[in-house]
Formats: structure tokens, C-alpha cells, sequence
């Protein structure tokens, strides 16, 4: 190519500096200021070849393969007076100020007429030949900036919006850049427009689009659909076969359904979800289709088989959860209960929700939980073995087992954690003073601005973040003792940079002023304060734990005793720790351990095989020894009124004979045998059916008894399952008053809580969310303290 000047070879500094000495009557410091200037400019020469050595080598930016630096010296001095870039490809010349702008306008957009050495027409270029090589890649792609074209061809569909942006055509006035670039004498300003083959467009001169540089995607368009109309042809991706088709669509929506809300029907038509079903091959889809017949197939799919499971069973349990509202007004008044079905081989079906706003009536919950029973089972009511419930156990439940004598109705554990919680938080003397303390101390730090400023400053020392001490709302106190827990939490958690504030000069100013300062700060520097505050929160933290295994673990009916007597010994320990006295505390868990209990919890615990004990003799015997006198009466009540009248003496006959023989040493370490769990660690029974089957199997001569064993011991103790998402509650609550829409939300219930109870995946994607968040945080952390002891070795 012809050279733009004659004065654009690389200029040594022994020339520069014989330029400067040969150029006579020159003012001596004019001359050297020119002298400090050409160095300046032969310096940031220099750099700029440097960068581009390393560029070719592949250590650099792909377009310092098209542009090259240049000297341009004065005509009077012969000294080097501006450096410049020159493209390679078509001799025009540029500021070399910023070269990635200029290879971005010149280059990727289409100014420079030989940047594709053979131009081809934009519809004929694949996207996999657009990323070949990074000097060809389309300016949309960089997904920082969206520009209106690239948003016009991702709304088109399909796969060919790729190849909108893939070939730019270089439409540019001349005059906008006539200050930013120079043409060489070899090409005029009139050869710009470069000619596309076979397009709409001949070759022009100077052609403006009326709306500028953004018209191309528009324009690309255009002659995108002529091709299409002349040349008709398939675009090209993977073949798929009408079945693969199918099924991949069927595996989609089995997704969408079981997410149950986390998932959108309007996202399936989202132009990126719609590229990605182009790019592999499979058809765009309609949120309509979705919420349609195919909704209907698959919910009819996932009830037959439900159906089909519970016909299969001798008997059930149905489990009801929802009745007791858990979220506290976050989503209005709107709640959802959770009817599944429990049976004896520990499978857990779901049957239907109900929509409930604020509280019900306990007749309305009894009416509720009779219907689910008969829609089971018609007439055949004996075959629902039992209810067990979140709520109404002193009304609904007793009722309903008043009038049904073989019916055994629980209340959850769970909730009878939770509510020893709330019991504690309103009996116990030491919650109410640390819980008044407490609120005394947030509401002081996070009001009073100079304390919560010099609070925020040490917390940033001390723990790199900032915040307000999370404080309950006034009316949530009753209600529920987690928001006061989640205050200790923060008191606790912050203990360190709250010392820090009694010495800060802002808080010994609020000090002197103010009697709740002084207060404050007195109860911040006293020891018995933060005992106070580290017991309460110890004991919550206690029974919150417990109650957490039990939603986990979903314990049967036999293992209630044993959880209250670990909870009593637990909470003993607590008392010695922290010099609390144990009655108090013992009469408030005896209270709710009352108002929980059932007689099955003592029946079902004897008749269990899993909790019988070794004597001296060898044998293994019920644990009778363990229960109350009274505890002893309910189970001989309890399995008469489970046999008719004329069976109960023989019952009470068998029961004896189970009390003194026992069951065979051999069958009883068979069933009692434990592994461990590979997820958790923790020692689990590995034949859980083992207790049932062991009745049914081998204990035949116990026939009456047998028959309460195995319909007592399989019970659940808990009405855990499934967990809604939040979004399909927000959903219901906005749909709630529509038919149609009611439906609908109740067979994507259905459909993904089969899904997940199948799994026996009884969590929910949020907090399986907040876990994988949390343990990614934990790896980061862990690998930032890797690499700073390594950096320091």
C-alpha cells in the first residue's frame, strides 16, 4: 500500500536531535520547548510500537493487527511533532489517543471498507462464523451495551436474529469525523459505503439512513426477508425427530409445574429462553399451551397415580398443615393448608389445598378434614386410621375422634416446639426482662444518630459491614418470639463493637444529657446483662434446633416421649450452666407438654419393637418402666377403645403377654439394627418398616394386639410436608378471587408437591437458596484466607 506521507518512517533520536541543531535563528527556548515536546511524542511512539510488538505475538488486543503508529514531523524542523494511527487494511489515519475507540468505530462498525476482505451479504453469515475471530465479533454481543438494533433483532425470534449484527454495512457521513480521522491520498472519501454482495443496495456515495447508524439492524432485516423470499431455505441448527421433540417439551414442563411458581409462564417467551429453544433445536413455545391442556394431562397423570397408591394401602393417615398462619401478615391475610396422606409403608402423598383467609373456625377445619376422609375413602371411613394436625386439637381433632372411636388424632410436634417458645417468652420472668432490656438498647442505638453513626463506625472495624439492630414490631411480640430472637441475635453478634461505643467521645456527650444513655450504657458494661442476654438466647436456640430435626426427621408417634425426656434433660443442663432454677422452667414444658400429649404417644411407644429393652435375662422387653402410672392406664384405654367391645379383653390379654415375653432377641436387634447416613453422619434405623412388618409377619399369634400395633406405629408425629414457594402465594392471594385461576393454582399445587413428596424433598427452593448462597459466601471466605497465607509465606 502507498504510504500517506513521506515522513512516516521510524525516527531514531540522533535524528530528532540533528533536526533540532541544523534549524538556525531559532529562539533558544522555543527550541527546547520543541526539543521536550518531540521527545514526548518519539516516547509515546515507542510505547505504541512496544504494544503492538507484543500484540502480534498474541500478548495483546486483536486490532493492533490493523493499525499501525505512525510519526508525524513538523515540514520546517524535521522534528517529530504528533504520532498517529494508520489502518493497515485501507491507509486511513486516526488520533492514537485512545486506540480501542478507534478500532471500535473504524473497525467493528463497519467504517473501514477492507475490514472483511471479501463483503458478504448479513444474512449469509452463521453466528459460529461471526465468533471465529475476535476482530469479527458483532458489537451486540458485548452484553454491557444494549443497543436498539441488537434489541429489534432479539425481539424478532429465531435464530437468525444472531446474524443481524454478524457483517456491519459501513454507512458513515465522512463529515462527522472529518476532526477524528484522515483519508490517504489513495482512497477517497467518496468509497466509504461499502458493496454488499447481492444486496438491495448498489454501491452509493454518501449514503445517509434517516436513522443513523441504529437504521443497519432494520436494514439488515430487510434484506434478510428478500433473501428468504427468494431463496427459501431451512436455518440451520440440530435436527431433532418429532419424539425427541416431545419429550424434551414434556421434561420442560414437568420443570415449570414442580418449581410451583419459581418458575413463570411469561418467562417462556422470553426472547433469550426463545434463542436458547432455537439454538437447540426445539420450537418456540406458548405460555398458554402450558396453562392448558397440558397442564390438565399432567395433573390427571400425577392424581391416578396418587390414587392408584392409596388404593394399594390397608389404611392411612391424613396430615393437615397451614391452619396456624406462619408468615405473620407478609402476604395479607391469605394462607394455604396442605392436605397429604400418610401410609403405612412411610410414603406421603398430597391430596389437595384449601385457601383460608385470617383465622377459621374450628367447626370449619373439622368440616374440612371429615370431607378429605370421605373423599378417600367413601364409606369405608375405618380405613383413615387418623388425623394429625398444626391446629385444633382441643376442638376439631378431639371431636372428630369422639365420634370415630378407631380414629387417633395428633397434634404436630413441630408446632408444639414452636409453641414452648412462645410460652417461655410470655411465663418466664428472665425472657420478658432480657426482651424489655434489649429493645430498650436497640431502640437507644438505632434512634439516637451520633450513637448509631459511632455504632456503625466500629461495626465496620470490627465486622466489615453496617446495619440497624433488627427490631420486632410492637403487635408481632405475642404472636411469635422470632423477631425478639432475631434481636438478641443482632445484640449479640455486635457485643464487641457496642463496648467499643461506651469509649467513642459522640456517646459520652449523649451520656451526659441523657438518663437513657446513661442507662444504656450501664447495661451495656454489665457482665449480668450479657449472661442474661446469652442464656435466653441459648435456650430458644435449643428448642428452635430440636424443633428444626423434628420438621426435618418427621419422627412417628412411638418417638414423642423419648423427645420431651431429651428436651428435659437438655434444658437441665441449661439451668446448671447458667445458674437458673429449674422449676420455673420445668412447670412451664410440663404445661405444654400436656396440652400435646395423646395416650398413642405411650401405646405406640410400648408396642414399637424399635424401643425395646435388654434385661438381664436376655430378653427384650417393653419399656414399661419408663412410663407414668398414669401413662400405663392410657395404653390399656387406648388399645380397648381401637377393638370392638367384644375383642378388648382378649386385647388387654396379648398386651400382658407382650409385656413379659417380649419379642425374640434375634428379630429385635434385626429391627433395632442401625447405619449411618452418608449425607448427615448421624445414626439412623436401616429397616425403618421393619417395626411394622415384625407384627405382621412374626407376631401372628397376637392377633387383636397386632392389629392396633401396626395401624398405631406407623402414625406421623408431625404434619409437616410440602412447602409452597412465595411466588405461587403471591399469585393465590392476587387470583384468589377467580374460579379459573383457582383451579389452575390448585393443580400446579398438586403436581409439585406430588413431585417433591415422591422425592421426600420436604424443603423449600428458598431455603435451599439461602443455603447455597451462605455455603459459596463460606468458600469464598475460606478461599480468601487460603491465598492470604500463602501470599505471606
Amino acid at each position: 500500500m502507498a504510504a500517506t506521507n513521506t515522513s512516516t518512517q521510524p525516527v531514531t533520536a540522533t535524528t530528532t536531535a540533528a533536526a533540532a541543531t541544523s534549524a538556525g535563528g531559532v529562539d533558544s527556548s522555543a527550541a527546547s520547548a520543541d526539543e521536550l515536546t518531540a521527545k514526548a511524542v518519539h516516547k509515546r511512539y515507542e510505547g505504541l510500537v512496544m504494544v503492538r510488538t507484543k500484540a502480534i505475538k498474541g500478548k495483546g488486543a486483536w486490532y493492533w493487527a490493523h493499525l499501525e503508529p505512525i510519526l508525524l514531523h513538523n515540514t520546517d524542523t524535521g522534528m517529530p511533532k504528533a504520532v498517529k494511527l494508520r489502518c493497515a487494511l485501507c491507509d486511513a489515519v486516526f488520533s492514537a489517543s485512545n486506540p480501542s475507540r478507534t478500532a471500535s468505530e473504524h473497525l467493528k462498525r463497519g467504517t473501514c471498507p477492507n475490514f472483511n476482505s471479501v463483503a458478504k451479504p448479513i444474512s449469509s453469515v452463521s453466528p459460529s462464523a461471526a465468533m471465529a475471530s475476535p476482530s469479527s465479533a458483532p458489537h451486540h454481543h458485548n452484553h454491557r451495551k444494549r443497543s436498539s438494533s441488537g434489541g429489534a433483532a432479539g425481539g424478532g425470534g429465531g435464530g437468525s436474529a444472531s446474524s443481524y449484527h454478524v457483517s456491519p454495512l459501513a454507512v458513515v457521513d465522512p463529515s462527522r469525523y472529518c476532526g477524528e480521522l484522515t483519508y490517504s491520498p489513495s482512497v477517497t472519501a467518496t468509497t466509504v459505503v461499502t458493496a454488499i454482495a447481492g444486496s438491495l443496495l448498489p454501491q452509493q456515495q454518501h449514503l445517509m439512513l434517516s436513522g443513523g447508524k441504529d437504521d443497519l439492524g432494520a436494514l439488515a432485516m430487510l434484506e434478510d426477508s428478500v433473501k428468504k423470499l427468494k431463496s427459501p431455505k431451512t436455518s440451520p441448527g440440530p435436527a431433532l425427530s418429532k419424539t425427541q421433540i416431545d419429550s424434551a417439551l414434556d421434561y420442560l414442563a414437568d420443570w415449570v409445574y414442580e418449581s410451583c411458581g419459581s418458575v413463570s409462564f411469561t418467562s417462556l417467551e422470553h426472547p433469550k429462553f426463545r434463542a436458547f429453544l432455537n439454538q437447540v433445536g426445539l420450537p418456540s413455545i406458548s405460555r398458554r399451551e402450558f396453562t392448558g391442556s397440558r397442564l390438565d394431562a399432567r395433573f390427571e397423570e400425577a392424581k391416578a397415580e396418587s390414587e392408584a397408591r392409596i388404593r394399594d394401602a390397608m389404611f392411612f393417615q391424613v396430615a393437615s398443615d397451614g391452619w396456624r398462619p406462619k408468615n405473620y401478615g407478609v402476604f395479607g391475610e391469605d394462607n394455604l393448608v396442605n392436605l397429604t396422606v400418610n401410609l403405612p409403608n412411610g410414603t406421603s402423598l398430597y391430596r389437595k389445598a384449601v385457601f383460608i383467609s385470617g383465622s377459621v373456625p374450628s367447626k370449619y377445619a373439622e368440616e374440612v378434614l371429615w370431607e378429605t376422609v370421605t373423599g378417600i375413602c367413601g364409606n369405608v371411613v375405618q380405613q383413615c386410621v387418623g388425623i394429625v394436625a398444626d391446629r385444633f386439637k382441643a376442638k376439631a381433632l378431639r371431636s372428630l375422634e369422639n365420634q370415630n372411636h378407631w380414629m387417633v388424632n395428633l397434634s404436630c410436634q413441630f408446632q408444639g416446639f414452636n409453641s414452648l417458645i412462645k410460652d417461655l417468652g410470655k411465663e418466664l420472668p428472665l425472657f420478658k426482662t432480657v426482651t424489655e432490656s434489649c429493645l430498650k438498647l436497640a431502640n437507644f442505638v438505632n434512634n439516637k444518630s451520633q450513637v448509631r453513626n459511632s455504632f456503625h463506625k466500629f461495626q465496620m472495624q470490627e465486622y466489615g459491614y453496617t446495619g440497624l439492630i433488627r427490631v420486632p414490631m410492637p403487635e408481632y411480640e405475642s404472636m411469635n418470639f422470632a423477631p425478639v430472637y432475631t434481636m438478641l441475635e443482632d445484640i449479640l453478634n455486635s457485643a464487641r463493637a457496642l463496648h467499643l461505643v461506651l469509649l467513642d467521645e459522640a456517646f459520652k456527650i449523649a451520656t451526659m444529657e441523657d438518663p437513657i444513655a446513661r442507662e444504656v450504657s450501664e447495661m451495656i458494661g454489665e457482665v449480668g446483662f450479657w449472661n442474661e442476654v446469652e442464656a435466653v438466647h441459648s435456650l430458644v436456640k435449643l428448642i428452635k434446633d430440636m424443633a428444626q430435626e423434628i420438621e426435618a426427621e418427621r419422627p412417628l408417634v412411638g418417638q414423642c416421649l423419648p423427645l420431651w425426656d431429651e428436651l428435659r434433660a437438655k434444658v437441665k443442663e441449661w439451668c446448671s450452666k447458667f445458674h437458673i432454677g429449674e422449676g420455673p422452667v420445668e412447670k412451664i414444658i410440663e404445661r405444654r407438654f400436656k396440652k400435646n400429649y395423646h395416650p398413642a404417644w405411650a401405646a405406640a411407644y410400648i408396642l414399637d419393637p424399635l424401643y425395646l429393652i435388654r434385661d438381664t435375662s436376655g430378653k427384650y422387653l417393653p419399656p414399661f418402666k419408663y412410663l407414668t402410672t398414669e401413662q400405663e392406664k392410657d395404653v390399656d384405654k387406648l388399645i380397648t377403645r381401637l377393638v370392638s367391645r367384644e375383642e378388648a379383653h382378649i386385647a388387654l390379654m396379648e398386651l400382658m403377654k407382650w409385656r413379659t415375653e417380649g419379642l425374640d432377641p434375634v428379630y429385635a436387634r434385626a429391627v433395632q439394627m442401625k447405619e449411618r447416613d452418608p449425607v448427615t453422619g448421624k445414626m439412623r434405623t436401616a429397616n425403618p418398616q421393619s417395626s411394622r412388618l415384625v407384627w405382621e409377619t412374626y407376631l401372628t399369634e397376637f392377633k387383636s394386639l397386632g392389629r392396633v400395633a401396626v395401624r398405631l406405629i406407623f402414625l406421623h408425629a408431625t404434619s409437616c410436608g410440602f412447602k409452597c414457594n412465595w411466588s405461587l402465594m403471591r399469585w393465590v392471594s392476587a387470583h384468589g378471587h377467580s374460579r379459573v385461576g383457582m383451579e389452575k393454582a390448585q393443580k400446579l399445587i398438586f403436581i409439585a408437591a406430588h413431585s417433591k413428596l415422591e422425592r421426600r424433598d420436604f424443603s423449600s427452593d428458598e431455603d435451599k437458596d439461602a443455603e447455597l448462597l451462605a455455603l459459596a459466601n463460606g468458600e469464598d471466605d475460606v478461599l480468601n484466607e487460603v491465598l492470604v497465607d500463602t501470599s505471606s509465606v
